[in-house]
């Protein structure tokens, strides 16, 4: 028999949530692999009805999985800025958010159609950090005025993604591009 634990959840209800959600990241983190509630319920060894009962359905579980990634990320861009001049925050976290996205790039092409609520407002806020750094920077009078920070987070952020899924994705394409970018965004 399973006893309670925190919110009056049972043990294995707890423990099988677990399950799904660690199973959800794995996949995620998998290029190859297709993300169905099958896939993550056999990949956590449980039965579908069991992950979907977890979680209420795959969207949610998804976002749960995809939430549990981004989150450090976006504390990391945060404390970076908060530790650091915004310049720096920014040459810094472009390194980090590319090692990111090589490893999990796959992700974003089995996002397509669900519903995300808790990853999206991580997207925003990571967006927000990262716009946050471009301005800083740009009254540091390390970033150039004659872009926008939206437009440049969008630049930066496009660019650093198809840098992270080049194949093969290596540490010294990803300083060139670096470089070459905040080279770019220096005033003029």
């Amino acid at each position: 028999m399973s006893t309670a634990v925190g919110g009056g959840r049972r043990a294995d209800a707890v423990r099988n949530r677990q399950l799904a959600l660690d199973a959800a990241i794995a996949l995620l983190s998998d290029p190859g692999a297709t993300l169905t509630v099958e896939a993550i319920a056999r990949r956590a060894g449980l039965g579908a009805g069991t992950v979907v009962r977890a979680f209420g359905g795959k969207d949610a579980l998804v976002d749960a999985a995809v939430s549990t990634l981004l989150e450090p990320v976006v504390t990391r861009a945060r404390d970076l800025l908060a530790q650091t001049s915004p310049e720096r925050a920014l040459r810094v976290f472009l390194a980090e958010l590319i090692a990111f996205q090589s490893a999990h790039h796959s992700i974003s092409e089995q996002l397509g159609g669900l519903d995300l609520p808790a990853t999206t407002t991580l997207r925003a806020e990571l967006v927000r950090v990262v716009e946050d750094m471009i301005a800083g920077a740009r009254r540091d009078g390390a970033v150039r005025t004659d872009l926008e920070p939206d437009v440049i987070a969008v630049l930066i952020g496009e660019s650093a993604f198809a840098i992270a899924r080049s194949s093969p994705a290596s540490g010294e394409l990803a300083a060139a591009y670096i470089t070459v970018m905040m080279d770019g965004l220096r005033p003029r």
